[in-house]
């Protein structure tokens, strides 16, 4: 049965601004991270020690700092904005594809990364994606499959597709500084 919460249509709000090179997407906060109002904030969820393992922020950020992604051209959204819990929880109506569609127009990232293949099914209408860049764009943002960071998706983990997202990120930061 999915949650809802009747105190805020956004549980964790969007983090989102014109131009990131990249925005992470999700399907909906756990309830460890709708308690802590902050991504990813479940002890046993990856997602923070992969940020940094991998190049994309300079030190490991605890889940209550994630406003700080935007400081180096990172963001966070989910598909579901009004329920959490697990992906089998959350109400097949509440995940809002046309939603991330346009805030994609709005904000136009250089990528999307979708930190599960759940998530990356729904938004890109594909049954079942392959982990790593897809083939087409989404919106005009680059669309990268990530192996979830969540501690119950252990068994699927590979870091590989981390790995290339952050490898695409790392290309555009170089290109900026040379330019600048």
């Amino acid at each position: 049965m999915p949650r809802e919460s009747s105190r805020n249509r956004h549980l964790v709000p969007d983090l989102l601004a014109p131009g990131l090179d990249l925005v992470f997407c999700g399907t909906a906060p756990s309830p460890a991270s709708f308690k802590a109002r902050a991504y990813y904030a479940n002890p046993g969820n990856a997602f923070w020690p992969t940020l940094h393992a991998v190049g994309l922020t300079p030190e490991r950020l605890a889940p209550q700092r994630y406003p700080e992604l935007l400081t180096v051209g990172l963001g966070l959204t989910d598909l579901n904005k009004t329920e959490y819990g697990s992906d089998h929880e959350l109400s097949a109506h509440a995940m809002d594809a046309a939603a991330l569609h346009a805030k994609l127009r709005r904000f136009r990232p250089a990528a999307i990364a979708f930190t599960s293949k759940h998530a990356a099914s729904l938004a890109l209408g594909v049954k079942s994606p392959a982990y790593g860049r897809q083939a087409e764009p989404l919106e005009g943002a680059v669309a990268f499959v990530l192996a979830s960071p969540s501690g119950r998706a252990r068994s699927f983990w590979t870091l590989a597709p981390w790995r290339e997202a952050a490898a695409f990120v790392a290309a555009r930061r170089r290109q900026r500084e040379r330019a600048a």
